[in-house]
């Protein structure tokens, strides 16, 4: 259930510099703001929500939805606003704009030690459908394939 001082939307780009220090606290290699503003501005695939509490940015997460299926770009909340189901809550709202949209699968690449987003990502029905070797170029970590089928 989701926090009563946190409310989700569509990320704007006044949200961006909020997000950015999500993306920071989050990443070891975080996106930079020109990313966002590609994203939010010129990539027509693409769908971000962000979770505010009094306005500040507590969390956001993307998809590019392309034809049938949803690819989850990030997800992350800000350290000290985890475990509280926000990540949770940004999933859904991503798999319910995907389903709308017509994708009836989504995938994501998710670290192989992040047991916390495994965990998540299996309770909503993703399973591990593969593994990309040394995916994360800072560390050289495997990333698995998590897909989900039946949105």
């Amino acid at each position: 259930m989701l926090p009563a001082d946190v409310n989700i939307g569509p990320m704007t780009m006044d949200d961006i510099p909020g997000v950015l220090e999500v993306e920071e606290r989050s990443f070891t290699v975080p996106w930079k703001k020109d990313a966002f503003v590609f994203e939010l501005l010129h990539n027509k695939v693409a769908y971000y929500l962000v979770a505010k509490a009094a306005d500040k940015v507590v969390a956001y997460g993307g998809m590019w939805l392309l034809v049938d299926e949803a690819h989850v770009t990030n997800i992350a909340v800000h350290p000290e606003r985890r475990k509280e189901g926000i990540g949770e809550a940004l999933m859904l709202g991503l798999m319910a704009r995907a389903k709308e949209y017509g994708a009836d699968s989504m995938t994501l690449e998710v670290r192989k030690s992040n047991w916390s987003a495994r965990k998540l990502y299996e309770k909503l029905g993703f399973v591990v459908l593969g593994c990309r070797r040394g995916y994360y170029s800072e560390t050289k970590e495997d990333a698995l394939i998590m897909w989900k089928f039946g949105l």
